[in-house]
């Protein structure tokens, strides 16, 4: 079909389509919803919750799987979790919320289940065309739809990083994606790659069924208890904001008192400042380190047979390699330069709007320590707020288009995050949070 010539402004009496109904799809669901404008939503599970619910075959969740933020810090602020959910909600709790959340807002009669969207394209020029949406429904033929406008929300842990190691490895070699259960572990030798959170807690679900656990850790990392003065640990700090270098070195001081110097357990030391990237929220991976049930061993320089040859010249056997190095942004349906993707990441204004378009929106690519589905929800009233505006042919929207298509805005606050894959799309929470609220309210 050959592209019209002409722009193609919004069109109020077409559809939104609205891709995911996990936490960040739900929240869009719901200000989308919230602001009268109608939405389609297509999602490839047979029910909401997305990576939250460990029955859809995408999901990366675990049997031992919690938040590592606190409840109170995690829901969203006009749906509160019910008090007799714990502080750090399991994954079936999650899955409950987002359930109970669908249900109240009546957002499941939005959505097209077991729907996987195949294709999003551009149909006209300029910077509100429509969108061509091909999909399938539970395995059945094409289907093909036009939109006026689309909000991706298929999440960001999903589609697995799995390093590529030199040698052959004649055991099992495994990513997380695939661990749901510790009976994995049942008589083996382990070697857990990576020491971020889902590393670490794997590694502890590990001792209670491995022959033995080994955590192959590339660099140092803060690892801050989830429990301070037996308060949930992200529920204290004051409300005022300090400067990064005095916040760095204060809470670098209070975490020594609770965790000491994890080096102590053969763990390397950060050669970076606290918060210049995501810190591990774990302190029984140091118990158990303390104990003796796990050892650190470095890098790994190769895999020979059973043996994993490290970088520093030791050796040992394994049956199991299970390799916790993160996950991709995926976002297989749309060609990455429509997203404005340079290098590891799209960049998009407040990590929503690629500069091209005015009618196409990313739910969810933002990772902060305790940004919480809050901070998703946020995004998603800028979004709802933004498309209205533009659809009523409100003035109001000409601020944020302009300001989409100039430099982008510092959401760091200040720190100077590692150059790594998973912080590409690393945001300062109290700064981006801010920004969005700003932009939404100038759009009100």
């Amino acid at each position: 079909m050959t592209p019209e010539t002409t722009p193609t402004p919004p069109d109020a009496r077409r559809p939104i389509a609205l891709i995911g109904a996990g936490p960040s799809g739900l929240a869009a669901a719901r200000n989308l919803q919230k602001a009268g404008l109608a939405f389609q939503g297509f999602e490839a599970h047979t029910d909401v919750g997305g990576l939250w619910n460990i029955d859809n075959p995408r999901s990366t969740v675990y049997e031992s799987a919690h938040l590592i933020s606190s409840k109170h810090t995690t829901e969203f602020t006009e749906f509160p979790m019910r008090p007799e959910v714990a502080d750090y909600p399991s994954h079936r709790d999650m899955r409950q919320y987002f359930f109970d959340f669908a249900d109240h807002f009546g957002l499941r009669q939005h959505y097209r289940f077991g729907a996987r969207v195949l294709k999003v394209e551009p149909v006209g020029e300029g910077a509100a065309p429509l969108w061509r949406i091909t999909w399938t429904e539970r395995g059945g033929p094409e289907q093909v739809a036009d939109f006026a406008g689309v909000v991706i929300a298929n999440g960001t842990l999903a589609e697995p990083n799995l390093p590529r190691f030199e040698g052959q490895f004649d055991g099992e070699l495994l990513h997380t994606s695939v661990y749901k259960s510790a009976e994995l572990f049942k008589g083996k030798r382990v070697l857990v790659v990576g020491a971020g959170n889902s590393g670490c807690d794997i590694a502890v679900d590990a001792v209670h069924h491995a022959r033995s656990v080994d955590l192959s850790v590339r660099r140092g990392y803060y690892f801050v208890p989830k429990y301070v003065f037996g308060k949930p640990a992200d529920t204290l700090g004051g409300k005022f904001q300090l400067p990064p270098w005095l916040k760095q070195k204060i809470d670098s001081v209070v975490l020594q008192w609770f965790t000491g110097d994890p080096a102590r357990f053969g763990l390397p030391r950060p050669e970076y400042k606290m918060y210049e990237s995501h810190p591990v929220v774990n302190s029984l991976v140091l118990h158990h380190l303390g104990h003796g049930d796990i050892h650190v061993k470095p890098d790994i320089a190769r895999l020979q047979g059973h043996t994993v040859h490290f970088k520093d010249g030791s050796a040992q056997d394994y049956d199991l390699v299970l390799c916790a190095t993160g996950y991709q942004l995926h976002y297989p349906f749309i060609d990455r330069a429509l997203l404005n993707w340079q290098g590891m990441a799209p960049q998009l204004y407040l990590n929503i709007f690629p500069p091209r378009f005015d009618n196409l929106a990313v739910m969810g690519m933002i990772e902060a320590s305790g940004i919480g589905w809050q901070g998703r929800y946020e995004q998603a009233e800028l979004i709802a707020r933004f498309f209205k505006a533009q659809a009523e042919g409100s003035p109001r929207a000409e601020a944020l288009r302009r300001a989409k298509a100039g430099p982008p805005p510092d959401l760091s606050g200040g720190f100077k995050y590692l150059k790594l894959e998973r912080m590409a799309y690393y945001v300062h929470k109290d700064t981006y949070r801010n920004a969005v609220r700003a932009a939404a309210a100038a759009l009100a």
